[in-house]
């Protein structure tokens, strides 16, 4: 395969948020696809896929998940943990799935919201005051001192949506981005090795102490003008534990992991589980090198706080649990987790009035709790995608799941994700061609 070098890190995280439409199935590819609860094999494509690009000078291995209303999830795995880790790949085998914590955090922060305890266009400085008087760079990433007030206040909503104004130390440059990363405003974690390209400086050691950093710092657009990628998912991990009155984690495992019965979800890797978690690879040159193996992992260590943008390890079998849920309008078997109204809520478009999507993505999209909204013939396609090259989407309308999973950064070094995208499209239309 023919791998590009690691480039700046923005254009790596620009290149995730375009990897967040991949999964995307258009409407008219799935008119009839729930018929095909009886096809023996759904994904022949996508097998053939990942078959050519797992082996020697490729990836050592990957997992690809389809699943359909009706049947149990079919999952292709094929090759090993790493190059020297012979062990198989799986669908429990542990994924560092980056930005893919998203559409958790907004579902929890939506699971409040169904409970009244927080309300979508609530001010933010009702939970957290120091968020109350915000001043805004007058320069996008420009000076951080020449500013003007905030002309109205962060919403609920706006962490939701990326429409905060909020910086993020991975996107931003410039003096606000030197500020975020001496302040300790780092909203995640890749390796223990010091490579220059990935150093984003050292978190804060709480959530609290991240929050009220944050709240020092300018704000990069006015709220609720436009979609800017952000640490508002972040952020929402400390209203979700001032409002709950639980640690974040904590509150995920109670109110989601454990019912959903996701066991392999963690933001810290049990020692017992550490031989499930795959290495993770920097694309440098021509060559995949390990920046993060399983059995070292930084994602062993405890973090210094839940990030509730980045920071989760899963399996392809649990967040195909969390994705089933949704495609279920809240209800994991007999169990009600969230109300179908705030399912709907949460996947449906929740941008502020005249502020458009993502723009670097196509098709046009809009945005929900944290994730990507599919509109036209994309209508009710949610989900997002993970800067070490996983992406996963619901199809709300239909009730299907789609998924891979690999290890590699950035996730925009070569053509895999670009193919996967063609060869599940692929599949969808022999199957809806098949059950027509």
């Amino acid at each position: 395969m023919t791998i590009r070098s690691l480039p700046d890190t923005t254009l790596a995280r620009r290149e995730v948020l375009r990897l967040g439409a991949l999964a995307g199935l258009g409407a008219a590819l799935l008119p009839r696809l729930a018929r095909a609860a009886g096809q023996p094999h759904l994904s022949p494509h996508v097998t053939a896929l990942i078959e050519h690009w797992v082996g020697p000078g490729k990836f050592p291995g990957m997992v690809a998940a389809l699943g359909l209303p009706g049947r149990e999830t079919e999952y292709v795995a094929r090759g090993t943990d790493s190059f020297i880790d012979f062990d198989p790949q799986g669908p429990d085998s542990l994924y560092r799935i980056y930005s893919m914590t998203k559409p958790i955090t907004g579902i929890a922060a939506m699971m409040l919201i169904d409970e009244g305890r927080l309300r979508l266009d609530q001010p933010l400085a009702d939970i957290l005051p120091r968020f109350a008087r915000m001043q805004v760079q007058k320069t996008y990433d420009g000076s951080i001192t020449d500013l003007e007030p905030a002309r109205s206040p962060i919403t609920i909503r706006q962490l939701l949506t990326h429409t905060s104004g909020l910086g993020y130390a991975i996107i931003q440059r410039g003096p606000i981005k030197a500020a975020f990363e001496k302040a300790g405003i780092v909203a995640g974690q890749i390796s223990r090795q010091p490579i220059p390209e990935l150093r984003r400086g050292r978190p804060v050691p709480s959530l609290a102490i991240f929050a009220d950093r944050l709240a020092e710092m300018p704000l990069v657009y006015q709220p609720g003008t436009r979609w800017s990628y952000s640490t508002g998912l972040d952020l929402m991990g400390r209203v979700i534990e001032v409002v709950s009155g639980l640690p974040f984690d904590s509150f995920l495992q109670q109110r989601l992991f454990g019912p959903l019965g996701m066991t392999s979800t963690f933001f810290q890797v049990p020692a017992g589980d550490a031989k499930r978690l795959t290495t993770n690879f920097a694309a440098i040159a021509d060559t995949l090198v390990p920046i993060d193996p399983g059995d070292s992992s930084i994602y062993l260590d405890k973090p210094p706080f839940p990030f509730g943008g980045a920071g989760l390890v899963s399996s392809p079998r649990d967040y195909d649990r969390f994705l089933r849920m949704l495609a279920d309008l809240g209800r994991a078997g007999g169990t009600r987790i969230i109300s179908e109204a705030a399912v709907r809520t949460a996947t449906g478009n929740l941008l502020p009035p005249g502020v458009a999507g993502p723009a670097m993505m196509s098709p046009p999209s809009g945005f929900g709790a944290g994730g990507r909204v599919g509109l036209g013939a994309e209508a009710g396609i949610f989900g997002w995608a993970g800067a070490a090259g996983t992406v996963a989407t619901v199809d709300m309308r239909r009730g299907i799941r789609s998924g891979i999973y690999v290890q590699f950064m950035p996730p925009n070094a070569n053509g895999l994700l670009g193919e996967y995208q063609q060869a599940l499209h692929a599949d969808v239309m022999a199957l809806a061609e098949k059950h027509g």
